[in-house]
Formats: C-alpha cells, sequence, structure tokens
C-alpha cells in the first residue's frame, strides 16, 4: 500500500538528523511491502532567530545554563551520531542560524523532486561542517551540490514565504512542539527520534487498519 510520511522537521536539529537515519533504516526493512513517500515539513526551533542568527557558543549557555551542560548535551549527541554513522562535528558550528530560508529551499526542492537530498545536504552541511546554513551564499551552494540549481534567485523572490508560514502554523495546529515529528499515513504520529521497530510497527498497524476501514485520510 502506498504510505505518505510527513516529517516535521529543522535544519539545526541533530535529533531530526538521527530520526531521518532511523525512518530510513526502517524503509529499507520494508523493501517492496509498502510504497512509502517521505515529505519534508517546515517547524523552526527559533522562530525569532535573527535574520542573522547568532553566536552559537552564547545562545547555547543562555538556553541550557552553562557551558559544562552544553558540553554534556553535545558528548551524548556525538555518541547517538556515531551509532547512526553521523561523524558530527560539533565544534565546528559557529553560529545557530536562522532556518526560515532553509525551509525555503526545502520546499521548493519538493517540487523539483530532490527533497530529501537537499534535507540531507543541509544536514551535512550543518552539523559535520559546520557551515551557516543562514547564509543565502552557502544555501545556494549546499543546494547546487544536490542538483538544485537557481537558489540565489529563488531566495530573492518571495515564492515558498507563504507556503512554509502555513506550514509551520499547519504543525502547531495538530500539536507538533518539538521535532522530530512523523505523522504516518495520515492517522499514526510519532514524536521523537525513535528506533526504526517503531516506524516498522506503524507501517504495520496502519496496513492492517486500513484493510479494515479504506484508505486512510490526510493528517
Amino acid at each position: 500500500m502506498k504510505i505518505d510520511i510527513d516529517v516535521y522537521s529543522d535544519a539545526i536539529c541533530p535529533w531530526c538528523y538521527v530520526g531521518k537515519r532511523r525512518l530510513e533504516k526502517a524503509i529499507a526493512g520494508v523493501g517492496d511491502k509498502h510504497d512509502l513517500r517521505v515529505h519534508w515539513k517546515p517547524f523552526q526551533l527559533n522562530p525569532t532567530m535573527p535574520r542573522e542568527g547568532m553566536a552559537r557558543k552564547e545562545y547555547r549557555e543562555k538556553k541550557f545554563g552553562s557551558e559544562q551542560v552544553v558540553a554534556e548535551l553535545d558528548r551524548r549527541m556525538m555518541a547517538v551520531g556515531k551509532q547512526e554513522n553521523i561523524p558530527f562535528a560539533l565544534e565546528k558550528i559557529e553560529r545557530t542560524p536562522n532556518t526560515f530560508d532553509a525551509h525555503r529551499i526545502i520546499w521548493w526542492a519538493d517540487r523539483k523532486g530532490i527533497q530529501n537530498a537537499v534535507v540531507d545536504g543541509l544536514f551535512r552541511a550543518f552539523f559535520t561542517e559546520g557551515r551557516d546554513i543562514g547564509d543565502r551564499a552557502v544555501l545556494a551552494d549546499v543546494a547546487a551540490k544536490t542538483g538544485l540549481a537557481g537558489v540565489a534567485e529563488f531566495l530573492d523572490g518571495d515564492d515558498g514565504v507563504r507556503e512554509v508560514r502555513e506550514e509551520e502554523a499547519k504543525a502547531r495546529g495538530i500539536g507538533v512542539e518539538a521535532v522530530p515529528f512523523f505523522v504516518i499515513g495520515g492517522r499514526y504520529a510519532v514524536a521523537g527520534a525513535h528506533e526504526p521497530d517503531t516506524f516498522l510497527e506503524a507501517f504495520e498497524e496502519l496496513a492492517k487498519t486500513t484493510s479494515r476501514s479504506g484508505p486512510a485520510s490526510p493528517a
């Protein structure tokens, strides 16, 4: 059966990167049993972040309370990343960016059929290369490497602005307060970067309920 998976995510959320890898493992485990289609949806963790972003060290110490707490959070995150083959290089990140433009590009990439590649490119650029994905020149370069051309011109216009805002409002309307957040088949929600088995169970439960009651309606 066809199963649409809406993933509410932010490009600066490390658990979203982990969640992406775990979802991909689940999808690989399904094989040809189901037609799984992933759609990446916007959710800004810092919607009031200045357009130019902020110094990451200052921002995170203020948010989490101390340099020691931040260091421990990073240590744990890097350990999880290692398990998922994500080489987090958090020490390279100098700024916490505003991600609105990144979400616009992800929206546009969906229209071009390369959304997943762009999402992966943004995660990799930020978390393993320490690049400032709030910088439009960086965004254009990252997107170009995935095959998405014309990003500079796209960002100079208004395309995607209304759509991203509407999608974010929809996310908050259905109760999304943190990411990653997965809506599977319009019926099942998975909050957090769960292990692949959680997704596999949701796929199978959806298949069972759909066979009994008919196609799922959109979330």
